[in-house]
């Protein structure tokens, strides 16, 4: 068995984004942003994916970062669109032109970590049985809600469809991650602070919901919140998964207050551009004492 303090299990997804800026073609995949920022809380790291074989290539700067990369063939990667009609970097349209093969029990052979983060991107991709196997071999488990309420609906269309395995994942839950819109869906509420009380009574220990302006978690010693301040804004997409990775990875050996303030920063730094944060832990260091 292979042991790793971190592992992010998710599929890679091959992203175009189509702003007022232009397109872009982004490798993207919660589970390559959120390892980018668990290296930087000096873990051993690794990732768990699927992929077409003609995109190989895209974890080279995974290895490059010290990221061991178990990476699986699959008959196609997950094709996504993400196109942002307004200056609202929150205001986007996400539609999906191809799906990677689930994740299962079999890639998942031989692997154990202290904490498994799940940053799945759409319904189907992670079954309720991997996610079992993951609580099992590790000590957290943290899931990001996206991959779970996120289905493809009529044009390729992402849509938020009612979760029938709800509250069978979220026994397994100790961090849930979910943005404010994907909270009130699953709530009923606008109220970022009620919908994190509601999601907790449902069982996980921690909740880490994002929004436009930061974080806010909901830990066994209360609230805690802070926000992102990047210098400027050109890489919203991995926000979330850049957040929850740095939360969870922190929290192996810091409180929440302090997970909460360190995720913050890292997140604003990742802001900055596109693509997986680039950064030192010294430039995070840096934000923290000049922002928080």
């Amino acid at each position: 068995m292979s042991h790793y303090d971190f592992i992010t299990v998710g599929n890679y997804t091959k992203d175009t984004v189509v702003s007022s800026a232009g397109t872009r073609h982004v490798d993207g995949g919660g589970y390559n942003y959120a390892a980018h920022a668990a290296v930087l809380a000096g873990l051993k790291v690794a990732v768990v994916t699927r992929r077409a074989p003609d995109d190989a290539g895209v974890t080279a700067p995974l290895t490059a970062a010290g990221i061991d990369v178990y990476a699986f063939d699959s008959s196609s990667s997950t094709l996504m669109r993400l196109e942002y009609p307004t200056a609202n970097v929150d205001e986007r349209l996400l539609s999906v032109a191809g799906v990677a093969d689930p994740i299962s029990l079999t890639e998942l052979s031989g692997l154990s970590a202290h904490t498994f983060l799940v940053t799945a991107s759409i319904r189907g991709e992670v079954s309720l049985d991997t996610v079992r196997l993951m609580k099992e071999r590790s000590r957290m488990l943290a899931l990001d809600v996206q991959g779970f309420v996120r289905t493809v609906g009529p044009g390729g269309r992402l849509q938020y469809e009612a979760w029938p395995e709800r509250d069978a994942v979220l026994a397994q839950v100790d961090i849930l991650k979910t943005d404010a819109v994907e909270a009130e869906f699953l709530t009923g509420t606008a109220d970022i602070r009620e919908a994190a009380s509601i999601l907790r009574g449902l069982g996980p220990r921690e909740i880490v919901l994002t929004h436009k302006d930061g974080l806010l978690v909901l830990a066994d010693d209360g609230y805690h919140a802070a926000g992102f301040h990047p210098v400027e804004l050109r890489g919203r997409s991995g926000r979330g998964d850049t957040c929850v990775g740095s939360y969870a990875s922190r929290r192996l050996a810091a409180p929440p207050a302090e997970a909460t303030r360190w995720a913050a920063a890292l997140t604003s730094l990742k802001l900055e551009a596109e693509g997986p944060i680039r950064r030192s832990r010294a430039d995070v260091e840096q934000l923290l004492k000049e922002r928080y």
